[in-house]
């Protein structure tokens, strides 16, 4: 998921694509994740959840490999994000198998147990794609001397051996994953049950409240996802900080998710010492606050990359802690239920689309705009997830202790 929505960015913006392409592009390349509630019913029908997991990483080889071939050629643009949407989907459906086996192959006791380990291995992912390979392309290009494209080629070329290894790793240890008690026996089945599941999802309380809330909630931070990188790497005479791969790989990529690890741990125990209903609207300023770091940074333009590093990662540290309430309200209070994954599925699926859609508009916004309007526009779009927040609908018990201090444990 990294690679296709933040690694492509960067690799994009090096080969001279302009920001509302990449951001329309990469932001609608994480369509996949919000849609993939609609397929995942199907999963559970054939073959083994392990299949699934195999079958999805040999796909991704394929298509990181066709990503890496196709960089030299005149008609790279199409080819490559053609390669990028099935990565994309491969990927998505690739976390619902995982997921799968996680859930039918542990005891809630080791699910308790190892959650934090799931958690920690989600984000040496992203640390090791959008942290150091993308400073290993700095590496390439600016010691090696070596082009761009031939840069993105190898490092594409090593996100292609990694998702072979991961292939050969779990076709030998992945234990297959059984198949649940309610899985529907049928497509006929698949489908009635999906109707049923999507028909009480929006019968419930206060329903449609919620999904604003759900919606709006990371509202601020979908705008800064795409554009953040790109601000950090474009020349300071057009509003950026100019810095390069090697700086924005242990910035955005290291510090950033080390920050935002920390403040999912943080948050989680802030949240269970004070009960869900207490803290959102708390969680909601600490994810939406923080916002102010890239509008301080627009308009001072330091020149250190110490406190350049220090404010972003203040800003993933923010996002972290506050996000631990929007996973914890979706799960403890739009999910319960008879069909509660497929509602949690549901619910994510709609902050999916927020992703979505402020990914796609964040660059046309930030071009016609500039980099310090568009930051400003970025603080009044976070106003609105914090007045949402105090309004938010609370129907169900509030969340244990321990489940709250289980969805920080896990990171993301």
């Amino acid at each position: 998921m990294i690679t296709v929505s933040v690694v492509a960015a960067i690799m994009y913006k090096n080969l001279g694509v302009s920001n509302s392409d990449i951001a329309f592009h990469t932001g609608l390349m994480s369509l996949p994740w919000t849609l993939k509630p609609f397929w995942s019913p199907l999963l559970e029908m054939f073959r083994t959840k392990k299949f699934f997991v195999v079958g999805m990483e040999l796909i991704m080889m394929v298509t990181l490999g066709c990503v890496a071939l196709s960089l030299p050629l005149p008609s790279y643009m199409p080819l490559t994000l053609a390669a990028f949407w099935i990565t994309g989907f491969a990927s998505a459906t690739q976390d619902i198998a995982a997921d799968g086996v996680y859930i039918t192959s542990t005891t809630p006791k080791e699910q308790a147990a190892y959650v934090g380990v799931q958690g920690i291995f989600w984000n040496a992912g992203a640390i090791i794609s959008s942290g150091l390979l993308v400073s290993f392309t700095g590496y390439l290009h600016g010691t090696r001397e070596l082009s761009w494209v031939h840069s993105w080629m190898i490092v594409m070329a090593i996100l292609c051996g990694i998702m072979l290894l991961s292939a050969a790793w779990h076709s030998r240890m992945l234990p297959s994953g059984s198949q649940s008690s309610d899985a529907p026996r049928n497509v006929a089945a698949a489908a009635r049950t999906f109707v049923d599941a999507f028909s009480s999802f929006f019968a419930k309380k206060d329903i449609w409240i919620m999904i604003t809330v759900i919606f709006f909630y990371r509202f601020g931070e979908g705008l800064i996802e795409k554009i953040g990188p790109l601000f950090l790497l474009d020349p300071r005479s057009i509003g950026g900080l100019g810095l390069d791969n090697v700086s924005l790989g242990a910035i955005n990529g290291t510090y950033g998710t080390l920050g935002f690890i920390l403040g999912a741990l943080l948050g989680g125990l802030f949240a269970a010492k004070l009960t869900l209903r207490r803290s959102f609207v708390v969680m909601a300023l600490a994810l939406n606050v923080p916002h102010v770091t890239y509008f301080f940074l627009s308009h001072v333009m330091p020149d250190s990359t110490f406190l350049i590093s220090a404010v972003v990662t203040l800003e993933k540290f923010g996002f972290g802690f506050g996000s631990v309430g929007h996973m914890l309200y979706m799960m403890q209070q739009v999910s319960p239920g008879p069909y509660r994954t497929a509602h949690y599925a549901f619910a994510t699926g709609i902050m999916g689309l927020c992703r979505t859609f402020t990914g796609m508009i964040s660059g046309v916004l930030q071009e016609s705009l500039g980099y310090k309007t568009f930051f400003t526009l970025v603080l009044f779009a976070s106003i609105p997830p914090i007045v949402l927040a105090f309004f938010a609908p609370f129907n169900q018990n509030d969340p244990s202790p321990e489940e709250a201090r289980a969805i920080a444990a896990a990171g993301h």
